[in-house]
């Protein structure tokens, strides 16, 4: 690895990246990952890695086993070679592997990312990995279910041993051998079953001797009652491994069949496994994708350094390349400048290793070509180098390979020398490598750097915070602002002598007093600006929480209001329609009274309808009615009494209509506003101005008062009416023209946008006095008309 990456600990990142693979070939893939300079293609990795971590919200996280590398077992299956139990298990491992991650991206539905190509290689074999599954025990034993042939030699071989058992065991508990035997048990010698016979005994008990005890006092003997049967079962044992290594030699011939299927599938399952690594350690890291560029831009926000512990980790907001090529970061030591650094130089290469970074969301992050580090102590007792040696080493390295492509991160430039000729040569140095248009990032304690900064237009000052009532570091960078080193209150702190220090103090020049005082001040004056920007910032949360509550209130009431108007309009239509079947009725009632055949009778008849049907209708308005009378809150009073076709404003609804009947002895009059007729006092209404009448907007049909007269035309002119007004149009035309006894009408709506046509077809729908209506044909005003069919 690169000495630069060392320095910046990228290998314990890998090797924390590495600890989330899942096998051997994988974990290696992980360690040799190195940066990439091409931004395309880090763009890539990045999003693969991010979808990677979507599909793991989403689904879970896909299952991984620890697979082998088969692909030399497959080789020497190719070639001809025989494969070992062992080596058969390893290749299904691999099958169920590539099985698991095929069901799993089953479940995936509908997403489409840039790892589909990979799952899309994944081709089980179902076939192969059910017959090795049902095959093979262990790496020493196959099952019998393996084959038929093995089950059933398997099977002699357990009866051929019982039988043989069963003799011996017979022979064992005879009275007559057993003073023979040294043990009344049955063991093996060579694979065959024998006695233990006493030696002074070995003639009485006729077979074969196999072996002998270490003393001589025990033979083993085979007694001739079962040579036969120990024959028969070493037979069959031989045809047993006949039997096995026939089945192996056919599950290696599968194997080497589908060889290149499975090589290819257990190179897409360690290339998966790694994705799916990464995004497990970007979870483990709370890390986010940055933005990527090639432009030398960083913006780091809220960014971590990912080896230290998160409990203890300060997050810290970093920017460079934008407006300044070179920050100088001041402030105590161990206060995190040097922490700063490595943060940013570690995050880039994770970046440009298709790594998730541990920032806030809008975070931006540059490719460089070189990242050159000088950090740390590098003295040499064997080069004979001391501090100041190493680092001018690094330097003049760091120096002959930066260009525009390359970030550099310098601790301490200018250290281990006299102080006045360290910072001139830092200075030197800086000056150098911005010429260059490398991108830089210095710590230093010189005030002669934080003064260069300040004077550079593209150089900018950035400190460790520290705290001067605890004496303690926070941490924190501030950019913009250079920092005090602090040494005399670091030292007070350890328990150095105040008069040690105050002597300190007497020694620092003048102008180095004055300048730390002014630092002082703007340190006191930022920490009060943030302290006032965190309470505005509190203040503007809690406005605009109130503001999306208001809203939020406001909404609901507007909601509120819209349901009730709704609803009332929905039961005065119900209401209306309802009053329209019974004025049917009682226009039924009237037709049956005009055959009666008393005069008298029939105008008396007459007299009691009109006035049961007034006295009805009048109800119906009143239920009809969805505004509820408020109480007057002015003494308003209308200049003159209402008359047909004034124009007035209802207050209780907040809207306008217009009055189509004359004031009846109660005060009451009828307003029609939109699709509402409503009945109302005159004192609920105010009179206005009628807004000036659109012309085209008058439709050829009047209803006429004298209903026992009436003569309706058989067409209706809506073209330019609103869809509302049109339809309220629409009811009238047809209530009179079923009270004339009309079976066929046209109602003229137009063509235009449609709107009108289907509310009048979807008005037309709902009428139960229509029999039928459609469009109109040629010759008829095509689509423009609806020819409507009522019943009789």
């Amino acid at each position: 690895m690169d000495k630069y990456y060392k320095t910046l600990e990228l290998q314990k990142v890998l090797e924390m990246l590495a600890a989330h693979t899942s096998n051997a070939a994988t974990r290696q893939m992980a360690l040799d990952i190195r940066p990439s300079s091409d931004c395309e293609e880090v763009k890539r990795e990045i999003e693969k890695v991010s979808q990677a971590f979507e599909l793991s919200v989403r689904f879970g996280t896909p299952p991984f086993s620890d697979f082998h590398d088969v692909n030399g077992h497959l080789r020497r299956a190719k070639s001809g070679g025989r494969l070992s139990l062992k080596d058969l298990l390893e290749v299904l491992a691999v099958l169920k592997q590539i099985k698991s991650l095929h069901d799993w991206y089953k479940h995936c539905e509908d997403t489409e990312t840039e790892l589909d190509y990979l799952f899309n290689n994944l081709i089980p074999n179902d076939a192969l990995l059910m017959k090795l599954e049902n095959s093979i025990l262990s790496e020493e034993e196959l099952s019998d279910g393996a084959s038929s042939e093995l089950a059933s030699i398997r099977r002699k071989i357990r009866q051929t041993g019982a039988k043989l058992r069963s003799t011996l065991d017979k022979m064992v508990k005879s009275s007559s051998m057993q003073k023979c035997l040294q043990d009344a048990v049955v063991t093996m010698r060579d694979g065959r079953y024998v006695l233990p016979v006493k030696s002074e005994y070995k003639g009485a008990v006729p077979g074969l001797v196999h072996d002998t005890s270490a003393t001589g006092q025990t033979y083993f003997i085979e007694p001739m009652s079962i040579v036969d049967c120990n024959n028969d079962i070493r037979i069959l044992e031989s045809q047993e491994q006949e039997e096995i290594d026939r089945i192996i030699r056919a599950l290696t011939a599968e194997c080497a069949l589908s060889a290149d299927s499975i090589s290819e599938g257990w190179r897409v399952c360690t290339i998966l496994n790694l994705y799916f690594a990464k995004s497990n350690f970007a979870a483990k890291i709370k890390a986010t994708a940055p933005v990527i560029s090639d432009d030398g831009v960083i913006e780091l926000k809220k960014a971590r350094h990912p080896l230290i512990d998160p409990e203890k980790v300060v997050p810290v907001d970093i920017s460079i390349g934008e407006e300044y090529n070179a920050l100088i970061i001041t402030g105590p030591n161990t206060g995190g400048k040097t922490v700063s650094l490595k943060t940013t130089g570690l995050l880039v290469l994770m970046t440009m290793c298709g790594l998730l970074i541990p920032c806030a969301d809008g975070s931006r992050i540059s490719v460089f070509d070189n990242i050159l580090v000088d950090i740390g102590d590098n003295q040499s007792i064997e080069m004979n180098l001391s501090t100041f040696s190493s680092h001018i080493n690094q330097v003049i390295d760091i120096i002959s390979k930066a260009d525009e492509r390359s970030l550099i991160l310098l601790d301490e430039l200018g250290s281990g020398t006299d102080p006045v000729e360290g910072a001139a040569l830092a200075v030197s140095v800086i000056e150098r490598l911005k010429s260059s248009g490398a991108k830089l990032m210095v710590t230093t304690h010189y005030q002669e750097l934080k003064i260069y900064a300040i004077e550079s237009e593209d150089t900018l000052n950035a400190s460790c915070e520290f705290n001067i009532e605890t004496l303690k570091p926070t941490y924190k960078l501030i950019m913009g602002s250079p920092g005090k080193s602090n040494a005399f209150a670091i030292c007070q702190s350890l328990g150095m002598p105040s008069d040690v220090i105050d002597e300190a103090k007497s020694l620092v020049s003048t102008e180095n007093m004055r300048f730390e005082k002014v630092i002082e001040n703007l340190e006191a004056a930022r920490a009060e600006l943030e302290k006032q920007n965190a309470e505005l910032e509190r203040l503007r949360r809690e406005a605009e929480e109130n503001a999306e509550k208001l809203r939020s209130e406001l909404k609901e009431l507007e909601d509120r209001k819209e349901a009730e108007l709704d609803k009332a309009r929905s039961i005065s239509m119900n209401i209306i329609e309802n009053t329209k079947a019974k004025s049917n009725e009682l226009l039924d009632e009237l037709q049956s009274i005009k055959k009666q055949k008393s005069k008298a009778k029939f105008e008396n008849m007459v007299s009691d309808a009109e006035r049961i049907s007034k006295k009805s209708l009048n109800n119906m308005y009143d239920n009809a009615n969805p505004v509820v009378k408020k109480k007057q809150t002015d003494d308003y009073k209308l200049p003159r009494a209402l008359k047909t076709g004034d124009y007035v404003f209802i207050p209780s609804m907040n809207k306008n209509g217009t009055v189509v009947t004359n004031q009846d002895a109660k005060g009451f009059v009828f307003v029609q506003s939109g699709m509402m007729k409503m009945k109302m006092n005159i004192t609920d209404l105010r009179l206005a101005e009628k807004p000036k009448e659109q012309k085209n907007n008058k439709a050829k049909f009047t209803p006429k008062k004298n209903t026992a007269s009436r003569q309706v035309q058989q067409e209706l002119d809506i073209r330019g009416f609103a869809a509302d007004e049109g339809v309220m149009e629409l009811d009238m035309f047809i209530n009179h023209a079923v009270m004339t006894g009309l079976s066929l009408v046209t109602v003229i709506h137009g063509k235009g946008t449609g709107i009108l046509r289907n509310a009048v077809h979807a008005r037309l729908k709902k009428m139960p006095v229509v029999k039928s209506f459609r469009l109109g044909v040629y010759g008829e005003g095509e689509d423009g008309v609806t020819i409507v069919e009522l019943k009789h």
